[in-house]
This record gives C-alpha cells, structure tokens and sequence, in this order.
C-alpha cells in the first residue's frame, strides 16, 4: 500500500484508504498509517473526509493498550448503493447491493432467449426502473448499474453478445451506449467472467495485495483474473477466454473455428452430447437434446453426479478433468495460488470440479514445491456474475486508484 501511495493525487490517496478499510473490516487510524506509510496527520485529513462524506462510519472502540482505546472505523454499507444485472440465455438476473456488497433485492426474469438485443436491452431498461422502486433505495445513493455478459468485447464499446440459441450467434450491438440514452446513471459493461472475479474481491473482502483467478462457467467457460486490486482485462478488454485453450490439437471442432479447445471438449454441451450417447441415461434424465436445453440437461447429469450415479460422476469427473489440465497450464503460467469457481454451471457438481481440479493441481504444479494452490467454490453461488457486475460498479466509482479501465 505505501508504494501505491507514494506520488499519489488527494483522489488516489482517498481511494486507496477506503479500499483499506474495505478489505480490513474494522480498523484504527493507527493501523492505517502503519500499513499505508502515510503520517497521522494525512490519516487524520482523509479519515474526516471520508466520514463527512458518509463512506465510512465510527463503531466502537479498539482492545485496550494502556492509553487512551482506539476508534475503530470501518465501510458504511448503507451509504451508497449499485445495481448488478447478468444478461443470459436462461434468464436475467438483477441484484441491488449496498456498499458492503450485501443483496438488499434480487429479482430474475426470462433470459434473451432468442430476442434481438434491441428488444432485449429494452425490457432490461422497464424491469431495471421497477426494481429500484421496489429496492426503496434513494436515488442519489445510487452510484451506477453494472452489466454482466457472455461475449466479446467490441470496438467502441460494443459487446458480441453470445446466445444459446442457433449455433452460438453472435451479434455486434452497442449495449453500454443504449442503456446510456435510457438509464440515468453510470453504465459498466463486462464480460461474466470479469465481473465474477471482481465479485469475490470486494464483496469477499479481499486484499488488494492477494492475485487470485475466478472461472466462470455457464454455456462456457470464462476467466477473470484480479492482480494489484484490479482486473486485468487485456488490450482489448477480451483476456480470459479458457475456453478456448486447445488441449487437444486433434480435438472435436470448436465453434469458435479452433480445434480441441477446452469449451469443446468439456462445456455443458458437449457432457451432454456424451451423456445422449447413452440411450439408457438420455431417457432416465429426460434429456431433450435440444440447444435451449442444454443447461437444464447438463443440470440434471451434475445433480445425479453430485448424488453418486456412477455414469453421471464419470461424465462430470471426465469434464472436471478436461478443466483441470488447462488451469495446470494457467497456474504454471501465472503462479497462481487461489483458484475460485463460479457461476451456475458449477451450481449442482461444483464440489466434484473442485476435488479433480485440486489433486490435479497440488500433484502436477511446478510450483507445487513452493506453495499449493487453493481450489474453492464460489460463496456468492448462481448469482455471481450479476453481483461481481454490482461490485464492478462500486469497484470503478469509489476505488479509482485501482481501475485500469480507460
């Protein structure tokens, strides 16, 4: 924290001491100079601004040390607001959050389907406006809404949005700048994946100094990585496609027009297209076969997975494995020591996910020597992206010292 702070603007270093006290919980003055390397008296200034400006409350006093007992300080959840909405084929999920990251209203919706992204981001825009009357959050709380979606980052700030319906179609649309013209509050628009991995840092608290990888699979799989407090996002805002990682270069055919890559071997769809194999386990699942179903199918094989039917744990452990591999490869990559796995495809077997990829990791990484990587699931559960999208938004507003974001 001190390096960060050194040479830093009087907006920078505000930022950077309320992401302190965010990560910490509850914490002293004193505690704060010794881990920023700034005086008492900077403390002192940023400290009274801050809580003239209602971020952060006094609650109570610190363990007694022969003086007089510290004030302990700590977030103001209440203070500010942000809304979090994930776009997906299934459903629509919208999540209101206070500063703490703490859901204070969630409601979902029908998912795009097959709407046109027009007519899609229209309904969002009604659904969105009644969802802040039913919150009964005062609108100048408010700091902005999140988007949560699968897809490429375009140019100028398009989105290729990616449905399940008719071979993976993908669309040019500008999402940010038509939520814009209809929604009268900051917009940020994210990959799932991203907005997932900035999810588990500031609603799970996490220090600005701990680097950590978020996978986030729901008709695929997307990683977001948090490095020095923030994202990276790459030189186009489009880093993190694992699933497209070739493991097999003679592999089935992706649809992304590579060969053997992650997503192909290991997705939903393709557990389910081995699970229709067996005309046995197809009809004792009901599985339909259809491409609008395939997140239901894969949710009935990793159900029964998750209970012990012998065929459905062999299809999940085969998928966890496929996993693991590439995220040996990334681990050795980026010496990574956390791992997070989040999002609904990891809803009903998360737990199989975790074990294959953990063994594999601990028995095969270079770095296994020196450290093992920690496999977890996600605490934030189905709901990831649209929370990790709600916490993006309190992440660029109140934290600038760390985004990156042009």
């Amino acid at each position: 924290m001190a390096k960060i702070l050194r040479g830093a603007t009087a907006q920078e270093t505000h930022s950077a001491i309320l992401d302190l006290i965010r990560s910490s919980g509850t914490v002293t003055r004193v505690d704060l100079a010794d881990r920023s390397g700034l005086t008492g008296a900077s403390i002192s200034r940023v400290v009274k601004r801050l809580l003239a400006d209602g971020l952060i409350i006094e609650t109570g006093y610190g363990d007694p040390t022969g003086g007089k007992r510290a004030t302990l300080l700590q977030f103001n959840p209440r203070a500010r607001h942000a809304i979090g909405i994930a776009v997906d084929t299934p459903s629509t999920t919208y999540v209101v959050t206070d500063m703490s990251g703490r859901v204070i209203e969630q409601v979902s919706s029908r998912g795009i389907g097959k709407d046109a992204p027009a007519t899609a981001v229209q309904r969002i825009t009604a659904e969105l406006e009644d969802l802040i009357v039913k919150a009964e959050i005062e609108p100048s709380t408010l700091v902005g809404v999140g988007v949560a979606l699968a897809g490429r980052q375009g140019r100028g700030g398009t989105r290729l949005l990616r449905t399940d319906s008719e071979k993976y179609a993908w669309e040019p649309f500008a999402v940010r700048d038509t939520l814009k013209d209809a929604i009268d509050h900051p917009i940020v628009v994210e990959n799932d994946s991203t907005c997932a991995a900035i999810g588990e840092f500031w609603a799970g608290k996490i220090p600005s100094v701990n680097d950590f990888a978020t996978v986030y699979m729901a008709a695929g799989f997307g990683l977001g990585l948090v490095t020095n407090g923030d994202v990276y996002r790459g030189s186009s805002s489009n880093v993190g496609e694992i699933g497209h990682m070739v493991l097999d270069v003679n592999g089935p055919q992706c649809w992304c027009g590579g060969q053997g890559c992650l997503e192909s071997l290991a997705a939903p769809a393709a557990v389910v297209a081995r699970a229709g194999q067996d005309e046995t386990l197809a009809d004792k699942l009901g599985l339909r076969g259809r491409r609008l179903s395939t997140r239901s199918d894969f949710a009935k094989i990793a159900r029964l997975a998750a209970a012990g039917d012998p065929r459905c744990v062999e299809l999940i452990e085969e998928s966890a494995t496929y996993l693991a591999k590439a995220l040996l490869s990334i681990t050795n990559l980026l010496d990574l020591n956390q791992i997070i796995l989040a999002g609904p495809g990891f809803s009903e077997a998360g737990d199989i996910y975790v074990r294959v990829a953990a063994q594999e990791l601990n028995r095969l990484s270079f770095v296994r020597a020196m450290h093992p990587t920690r496999v977890e699931l996600s605490k934030l559960g189905p709901s990831a992206a649209a929370l990790g999208a709600a916490s993006l938004v309190l992440h660029t507003q109140l934290t600038p010292h760390q985004n990156t974001r042009s």
